[in-house]
């Protein structure tokens, strides 16, 4: 927590203000509305899970749904003195906006702890084994999936600049600031709610399956330093070798893992195998949670983001299917019911949703969601086409590739903190994260008939009923 945003939360005028009113608070005044938080919020988000499963939407809509409504967007309109009970409570002798801030930090870690493990997780149960003959189409997919979506964000800034208002900070928005944001927001894939609704489905070990989500994990890494490389033009600062030095310590990361850490965590995965008689002990989970964390302090040292180390670290050790069951055995269902509705749910919390004032505003929003979702859908549905997918098989690529969710909001927060995305355009965004992901599920059941999906969706349970079918067959080499 730095200093600035002691001062700036709690408006005091000296450091020591500020920390002399932490001082102050007791361990149960701190703990006390943080447990109150986390029971609403993980309540809440089970009860929307549940819902939006029935309407037919998977579980992590309904989650990302629910951190919206408990927020300022819905309870702090219809309910605002319960929204402010909850999340904004009070505390004799500290500044309101000082808590407030101090608490959003807690639940900001929480729910980054979350994600951390979650991509782990989704490293670890995806089977890497059908890239071998998929990589260079899994590498076209993200191609095509970042930069048709990025040129039509270019495309549609200089017909949004004349119509929306000035920033309420910065003033006039900066025509450069705002393309560049703009086309970086909709180009980038949700990869944890697409990890997440893929699981769901249980497609995660089928060959699309691989292939998607090989090339929104490409499509991310190259989302993250475009999101960076945007954000130090717009600073002024923009260094081209800082940007290639990212660049290069992110290859060296991954390369090191693959070729010199995989063969270790291997080994050390197969002996923990044998010590525990094909269960993971308490020792060696906790090992494995610091060698995760340990991988996220890496990738977040060099600037792209602790999730990317926790990712890399569960792919390296996907192809050890005795150890990849143990783990999941040990970890899934509390991350399921604890800390990934704290991530998704918070997430939501923190978003404004406002209000579009006119039919113009709300036509240049449709217009936006067309081109976030027309940029992933065909783009990178054409680019599996072209790489040997069946049509119906391409489609579905394009459809899983669309899936945005919140992280686009990560990008909407930051270019509104830089002055760059007013008010109008931050909610048009975050219209089109919910519809994007909300398109996902619908399309993929009209189109799996007849592809490789639907043996494994109709096993998942999903549709409503778990079937017992014949076994599916590897389908890695099916495709040409």
């Amino acid at each position: 927590m730095t200093h600035e945003f002691l001062l700036g939360a709690a408006g005091t005028e000296s450091l020591s203000d500020a920390l002399s009113q932490l001082s102050r608070l007791g361990l149960e005044s701190l703990l006390l509305p943080v447990l109150c938080q986390i029971v609403v919020i993980v309540t809440a988000a089970r009860l929307f899970f549940v819902l939006f499963r029935r309407i037919g939407q998977p579980g992590v809509v309904g989650e990302i749904v629910a951190g919206l409504v408990l927020g300022p967007s819905v309870l702090g309109v219809l309910w605002p003195q319960a929204e402010a009970f909850i999340f904004h409570p009070k505390v004799a002798g500290v500044d309101p906006q000082l808590f407030s801030a101090v608490l959003r930090g807690i639940l900001a870690t929480l729910s980054e702890l979350g994600l951390v493990f979650l991509l782990f997780l989704i490293g670890l149960e995806f089977d890497f084994r059908h890239l071998s003959r998929r990589g260079r189409a899994a590498a076209a997919m993200s191609a095509a999936g970042v930069a048709l979506p990025f040129v039509l964000g270019l495309a549609l800034a200089p017909l949004l600049l004349p119509r929306i208002e000035p920033h309420p900070e910065g003033g006039p928005v900066p025509p450069l600031g705002l393309a560049l944001f703009l086309g970086t927001a909709l180009s980038i894939t949700a990869l944890p709610v697409l990890g997440r609704i893929m699981l769901e489905l249980g497609i995660h070990r089928s060959r699309i399956g691989a292939m998607t989500i090989s090339a929104a994990a490409a499509d991310d890494v190259t989302g993250w330093i475009l999101l960076s490389t945007v954000a130090a033009i717009v600073a002024g600062n923009f260094a081209v070798g800082g940007v290639l030095g990212r660049i290069g310590l992110t290859f060296v990361f991954a390369l090191g893992m693959f070729f010199i850490a995989r063969p270790l965590l291997l080994r050390w995965a197969s002996a923990a195998m044998r010590r525990g008689d094909g269960d993971l002990q308490l020792t060696d989970l906790a090992i494995l949670l610091a060698l995760v964390l340990a991988a996220g302090i890496a990738t977040s040292l060099i600037g792209i983001f602790a999730v990317f180390g926790a990712f890399v670290t569960g792919a390296v050790l996907s192809s050890h299917d005795e150890f990849r069951e143990a783990v999941t055995r040990r970890m899934r269902d509390f991350m399921t019911a604890f800390f990934l509705p704290i991530y998704f749910t918070y997430t939501g919390l923190r978003t404004e949703v406002g209000s579009l004032h006119s039919l113009e505003m709300w036509l240049l929003a449709a217009a936006v969601i067309a081109a976030a979702a027309f940029g992933k859908l065909i783009g990178c549905g054409l680019a599996a086409r072209l790489n040997g997918f069946p049509p119906r098989e391409a489609a579905c690529i394009g459809a899983l590739m669309n899936t945005r969710g919140l992280v686009e909001l990560v990008v909407v927060n930051l270019g509104y903190d830089m002055r760059v995305i007013p008010k109008s355009v931050f909610c048009m965004l975050v219209l089109m994260a919910l519809v994007t992901t909300m398109m996902t599920t619908p399309i993929l059941m009209r189109l799996m008939r007849g592809t490789e999906l639907e043996p494994y969706i109709r096993r998942s349970g999903f549709l409503g009923s778990r079937r017992e079918e014949e076994p599916i067959a590897d389908t890695a080499d099916s495709a040409t």
